[in-house]
């Protein structure tokens, strides 16, 4: 080697002594005192486990299950009804129904109050003027309307929101069923609406945008508790180890 060409640090073999030193160790300086001797792979693959798989303290879990505070949440249910089980495939998570608010029946309810005063009040007219055959117009009139009021009533209660771990659906429909659906993966943005009555009675409509034009469920109007059950939503979204260890603790508590 020519004298004033500098010199190659790593060596004649074009690699430094430490290529070929076995006890070359990455050390991190706050693992010294346990295990001197880990190199950087088995680090990394530890830091990256530990990423995979995380657990939560006795603390948060206490903060995931708290009655009270900005974080409330409505209570996981464990069994779906009958009428929602049929719509669930077997690997799915339930997670909870719900119907929708009374105001949902403010229109039918405020029409068949309506209809009584109303068709009464003309009923007795009739009868005084001694129109007997009109009566029985009116008291017809007013049968038919209160039907349409007691359809719309099983009509709500057969009209469930369901959330699971996998996606959200609304069903409804007494004779004719219908079952809306949409992937939470699909779900890119969710937000609800609430009016001054809504926020007084604790009512909202959930609006939900996903990826595709065409969607099977955009709008659900009339959802109680709707910051509550926004919380739990998006949770699902972003947060399911949070869920299934809230779960998993209350299960133990009632095997305690």
């Amino acid at each position: 080697m020519d004298p004033g060409e500098p010199r190659d640090p790593r060596g004649e073999g074009g690699h430094s002594p430490r290529d070929d030193d076995d006890d070359f160790r990455f050390r991190d300086p706050a693992m010294e005192d346990t295990d001197p001797g880990r190199t950087r792979a088995e680090t990394y693959a530890d830091e990256r486990i530990e990423f995979e798989d995380p657990t939560f303290t006795a603390e948060e879990l206490e903060g995931l299950d708290r009655s009270g505070g900005p974080r409330r949440f409505l209570p996981l249910e464990d069994e779906p009804t009958t009428l929602v089980a049929r719509y669930l495939f077997p690997t799915e998570r339930y997670r909870g129904e719900w119907k929708r608010h009374w105001i949902h029946l403010s229109a039918p309810l405020s029409i068949g109050a309506g209809a009584t005063l109303l068709l009464g009040y003309l009923a007795g007219f009739l009868t005084r003027q001694d129109v007997n055959g009109m009566v029985t117009v009116a008291v017809l009139i007013w049968l038919g309307v209160i039907s349409w009021v007691a359809w719309k009533v099983f009509d709500w209660y057969f009209d469930r929101f369901i959330l699971t771990n996998k996606r959200v659906m609304v069903v409804n429909g007494i004779v004719t069923r219908k079952v809306a659906m949409m992937p939470l993966l699909r779900v890119t943005d969710m937000k609800y609406e609430q009016s001054a009555l809504g926020r007084m009675l604790s009512y909202g409509t959930f609006v939900l945008e996903s990826a595709g034009q065409d969607q099977a469920l955009r709008e659900v109007k009339h959802l109680p508790n709707p910051n509550e059950l926004y919380l739990r939503v998006v949770e699902e979204m972003y947060e399911p180890q949070a869920v299934e260890a809230r779960l998993g603790k209350d299960d133990e508590g009632d095997d305690a």
